[in-house]
This record gives C-alpha cells, sequence and structure tokens, in this order.
C-alpha cells in the first residue's frame, strides 16, 4: 500500500511546468501522454485499493462493534453472578471479559489506523483527479502550441528561402546580367559573321551579272553577238507557218 501511496504522490506532486518545457524541447507531446497513462492507472489502483481498504475498514468497524456488545454483555452478566454470589462463574466470566475487551480494543486500533489510510487514499484519489484533469487542459493547449510552432517553422523556412533570394548581392546579380550579356554579344557577332559572309556572296553574284550583261551589250554592238537561241512561242509560230504554206 506504501508502495501505490509513493507513486501517487510522486504523480500529485510533478513539477507540471517541468514537464511541458521537456515536451517542448523534444516538441512532442509523448512526455504528456505518458504521464497521463500512469496517472491513469495508478488512479486505477488507487481507486481499487480505496475499495479494499473501504471494505476492511466497515469489517473491522463491524468487528470492533460486535466485540464491544458482547463484552458489555459479559460485564452485566459479572455484576449478576457476584450479586447472586456465584464467585467462580463471576471469575470466569471476568476472563472471559478481559480476552474480549482485548479483542475489541484490537479491533478498535485496527478500525482507526485503517480509517485515516482510506482517507489518505480518497484524499490523493481527488488529488489525482484534479491533476489529471489539469494536465489534459495543458495537453491540449500544448497540442495547440506544438501546431503553431509547426505553421511558424513553415512560415519562417519560406521567409528565409524570401530573403535568400533577395539576399543576392549586387555583385552576384551583375555577374549573373554579365554573364548573360557576354552570351547575347557573342550570339550577335556570330549572326553579323554570317550575314556579312551572306551580303558578300551576294554582292559577287550581283557584281558579275552586271558585267556579263555589259559585255553582251558590247558584242551586239560589235556584230560578235550570236542569235539568241528561239522562244518555245517562236518556234510554234514557225510551225505553223509552215503548216499553212503547205
Amino acid at each position: 500500500m506504501a508502495s501505490l501511496l509513493e507513486k501517487t504522490q510522486t504523480l500529485i506532486q510533478a513539477n507540471l511546468h517541468d514537464m511541458v518545457d521537456k515536451a517542448l524541447q523534444k516538441n512532442s507531446v509523448a512526455v504528456m501522454k505518458q504521464y497521463i497513462r500512469d496517472a491513469e492507472q495508478n488512479l486505477d489502483e488507487l481507486e481499487d485499493a480505496a475499495a479494499t481498504v473501504g471494505g476492511e475498514v466497515k469489517t473491522l468497524e463491524r468487528k470492533y462493534k460486535e466485540y464491544k456488545q458482547k463484552a458489555d454483555k459479559v460485564d452485566r452478566n459479572i455484576d449478576a453472578l457476584l450479586m447472586q454470589g456465584k464467585t467462580d462463574l463471576a471469575s470466569a466470566a471476568q476472563n472471559e471479559l478481559n480476552s474480549t475487551r482485548r479483542l475489541q480494543e484490537q479491533y478498535h486500533e485496527q478500525w482507526v489506523r485503517q480509517q485515516r489510510e482510506y482517507e489518505s487514499l480518497l484524499n490523493a484519489r481527488l488529488k489525482l483527479q484534479a491533476k489529471l484533469k489539469t494536465i489534459r487542459q495543458e495537453q491540449k493547449e500544448m497540442e495547440s502550441l506544438l501546431r503553431l510552432a509547426k505553421s511558424k517553422e513553415i512560415t519562417v523556412k519560406a521567409i528565409k528561402s524570401i530573403d535568400d533570394l533577395v539576399g543576392m548581392g549586387d555583385g552576384d546579380i551583375a555577374r549573373l546580367s554579365e554573364s548573360i550579356r557576354s552570351r547575347l554579344d557573342k550570339a550577335s557577332a556570330h549572326s553579323e559573321m554570317y550575314a556579312s559572309s551572306l551580303d558578300n556572296q551576294m554582292d559577287d553574284v550581283l557584281g558579275k551579272s552586271e558585267i556579263d550583261l555589259q559585255l553582251e551589250e558590247r558584242k551586239r554592238r560589235l556584230g560578235l553577238a550570236e542569235a539568241p537561241a528561239p522562244t518555245f512561242e517562236e518556234e510554234e509560230q514557225a510551225e505553223d507557218a509552215a503548216t499553212m504554206d503547205e
């Protein structure tokens, strides 16, 4: 019984704030839940023990009253025997009375002791029930705090990501911008090179065509030009004329 009372007192006297701090440090309500499970188990054991002791108290009280009633009756009988001159019977009754009174006192002492134990158990039960009610309320509050803490952690993480992005220094931005401009300049240079090469080719082709036209004009002027080949329409007209002559 003492062991159960000691366990109960340990739970009742537990420092709730320290337990909450430990739970928060671990980001878990496991400490609180384990405390509640221990307290509930001890409360069940305490109630069972209280019921047992309460039953013993009633038994001891009944035994005490029975022996007291018996002793009172024997005491009255002794007086009657002495008045009747029955000394031997009175002596035997006195011996019985002494034994009965001893048993009566023993049951009375046990009854009083068990009654105090029973009251202690009932008192511990009330305190433990109050502590359980408090710790359950603390558990709900702590679960809310943990949910809020997790939400805050997510918010802080998001803000830190933004800060990391915004916190890129001017030098970082400048290097990134310069790298992009360098790629753009390189691509522009290649484009200009290709465009220049195409322009030169076109200039060469156009220049050669102009020279050819100039030479043909000179050949016609000098009578060196060859007769131009008849076109398809001219050939058809010649064929039609020949057919009509026939």
